[in-house]
């Protein structure tokens, strides 16, 4: 006869699943939640050469300019991305503009990115909404910051983070006590999954 009881060693390794993967869960559920309040800004060089490094900074100062009285409009991260996708025309010309005659590829769509620490808060690794603009090939190191809520200019600004992210997704990102685990459960299963790819 069959006999259908678990081992100990079974049970630990069954039990060990179930909390793996409810962490998992959990942990993916927090990071779409803040994902879904922010809009993010990524820019990157043609290269890693000084005044491709310049440049990158240049256009993004450009394209910052262009996007702040049209973003001031957005009442919320849809609403940003509704802006954005309706103005990639006007942004590549701003980006252009700044670029010396270098190519630009202005795009918006789901991107990833690793965990990011600014002042007052942290943003876990996982997957944003981004405006992204790409000079030349690419190939050189990138800035990025979030443009919904504005934060760019100063990020560590949390009044707009606060309007934007709901209460514990907020305690999340900026470390308020008794979060402080929890976003390191988040971090460490943003790493995991980009890891994974």
């Amino acid at each position: 006869m069959f006999d259908r009881r678990f081992r100990p060693w079974e049970t630990a390794a069954l039990l060990s699943l179930c909390l793996t993967l409810l962490w998992g869960c959990w942990a993916n559920a927090r990071q779409r939640s803040i994902a879904s309040g922010l809009v993010r800004l990524h820019v990157i060089a043609a290269s890693d050469e000084a005044e491709e490094q310049a440049l990158k900074l240049r256009v993004r100062d450009a394209v910052l300019a262009w996007l702040r009285p049209r973003l001031a409009e957005a009442g919320s991260a849809a609403e940003a991305e509704e802006i954005l996708l309706r103005e990639l025309p006007g942004i590549r010309e701003a980006a252009l503009a700044a670029s010396e005659g270098r190519p630009v590829t202005v795009s918006l769509g789901p991107e990833d990115y690793p965990l990011r620490r600014y002042g007052g808060f942290s943003l876990p690794a996982g997957r944003y909404e981004s405006l992204r603009v790409v000079l030349g090939d690419g190939k050189g190191h990138n800035w990025w910051c979030v443009i919904f809520p504005t934060l760019c200019l100063d990020a560590a600004e949390t009044g707009a983070l606060r309007e934007q992210l709901p209460g514990e997704d907020y305690a999340l990102v900026t470390g308020e006590s008794g979060f402080r685990l929890r976003f390191r459960l988040v971090e460490l299963w943003g790493e995991l999954r980009l890891a994974l790819g």
